[in-house]
């Protein structure tokens, strides 16, 4: 669904979020140009991690001009007015840290780990790059050739990469998730440097942006840097709403079959359309959550024990759900059938699994294993300052708020077995679903 891209109520006035029950010390604000910032505090080592998060990610490109939000990321680490090409990734290492960006449907992100002292230094760097990169087309012929050759490793090389993609091509009628991050090649052989140039400054503006830094950090320094650094940086009062093509009603069930003699072991792969979490309303997400951990979670799971221990049809199983996400995402099915079991009979006997569970009931049992395992690494993650920073900037770009992503925890624990079974009625319905067959060139289908 569309929602409003603003953050909570809470980022408008710089409000310590020192939560009951164990969760971050969040302190979060808005700088004059509407960027936002999140300060999650751990004063336990002297490290920080600086990340700006753009809520524009490949699913906001134009169309004919997939790959560009990936190209462009490449591209932010060539020079600025201050900066020479390579510069920015070379300062970090000689201060003794590590640097990188990353693409996804929703967003964009660049990131620093450094000691905590050299937190302004990198404010100064990003800040820089947000609205003064200098491209050539020297840069633009170089750094398609990179991300063409990287599409070539990761997705022409790599049947299973190849059959994701017509998965999602298959599954999403109108919207941009069926269209793959890294782009179309013939679409990326395309891109120019007026492609890369238009979306930077349409997208790349401080009031499209969240600042996410965690660590040891005050709260107080902080917003006096992004005041400094990112403050005086304008904001793009021409800034589009986000709008995105919308998914129509799914009612006709879809199937493909990928030959490949590259394929080294023939799978079956089922994907439902299914609800993202929204803001305030993260229940039936939670219920799909633990249904993926319940049916292929781990390797006591429902369809591992029935298809790989008793009935030996499987050797290996899997259930998944990606539940942040800014609109309607998928929960999937896989099954690598053993040796001697046709992909149709492999199938089969997934469909009957799944069935058999839902019939069944949750095992309560299970149900409780999981939650406690769940709390457990959730106390863990928050070791992690990388990790704490992906998991508050994945969910703003994706809609979601700080008080969305503190209460999940509470809200998986809440969640019964009824309502686990009331979602897997309601998801795995076939018309919204496709099926793939990932096979050799001599493989039988039978």
């Amino acid at each position: 669904m569309v929602r409003a891209l603003a953050l909570s109520a809470a980022l408008i006035a710089t409000t310590p979020a020192f939560a009951e029950g164990g969760k971050e010390a969040v302190t979060t604000f808005t700088l004059d140009n509407g960027m936002d910032v999140v300060v999650v505090e751990d004063h336990r080592a002297p490290v920080v991690q600086h990340m700006v998060w753009y809520r524009a990610g490949s699913a906001d490109e134009p169309i004919g001009s997939s790959g560009v939000a990936h190209f462009l990321e490449h591209l932010l680490f060539k020079g600025t007015d201050t900066l020479a090409p390579g510069e920015f990734s070379a300062t970090v290492a000689a201060n003794g840290g590590n640097d990188n960006a990353f693409t996804s449907y929703d967003y964009t992100a660049y990131f620093q780990r450094v000691a905590a002292d050299r937190l302004e230094l990198m404010m100064r760097m990003e800040s820089d790059r947000m609205r003064n990169i200098r491209l050539s087309e020297e840069d633009i012929v170089t750094e398609r050739d990179v991300i063409l050759e990287e599409r070539n490793q990761r997705t022409e090389n790599n049947p299973r990469a190849l059959f994701g993609e017509q998965m999602s091509a298959a599954q999403y009628l109108n919207h941009r998730y069926g269209v793959p991050i890294i782009g179309w090649k013939h679409e990326m052989e395309e891109l120019e440097l007026e492609d890369a140039l238009s979306f930077y400054q349409t997208h790349y503006a401080p009031n499209n942006a969240i600042l996410v830094v965690t660590g040891d950090v005050d709260p107080a320094e902080v917003r006096t840097l992004a005041d400094q650094y990112y403050g005086v940086i304008p904001a793009n009062a021409e800034l589009p709403e986000r709008i995105r093509s919308q998914e129509p009603p799914q009612n006709s069930e879809r199937r493909l079959t990928f030959k490949d003699p590259r394929v080294a072991q023939p799978y079956v792969q089922r994907s439902y359309l299914a609800p993202e979490r929204d803001p305030g309303d993260q229940e039936k997400a939670a219920a799909l959550f633990l249904l993926a951990e319940l049916l292929g979670g781990s390797t006591t799971s429902y369809l591992n024990e029935k298809l790989q221990f008793d009935q030996k049809m499987a050797v290996y199983t899997g259930a998944f759900y990606r539940d942040v996400s800014l609109d309607d995402t998928t929960f999937d099915l896989l099954v690598v059938p053993a040796e001697g079991v046709s992909l149709q009979e492999a199938e089969d006997a997934m469909d009957q699994a799944v069935a058999d569970f839902i019939a069944e009931g949750v095992d309560e049992d299970n149900l409780n294993r999981i939650k406690m395992q769940l709390r457990a690494a959730q106390t863990y993650a928050r070791d992690n300052v990388d990790g704490i920073g992906n998991r508050y900037g994945r969910a703003l770009t994706s809609g979601l708020t700080i008080q969305d992503v503190q209460a999940w925890p509470d809200i998986l624990q809440a969640v019964t077995g009824d309502e686990i079974i009331a979602a897997a009625r309601d998801v795995l319905q076939p018309e919204a679903s496709v099926t793939g067959w990932l096979m050799r060139d001599d493989e039988v289908t039978q």
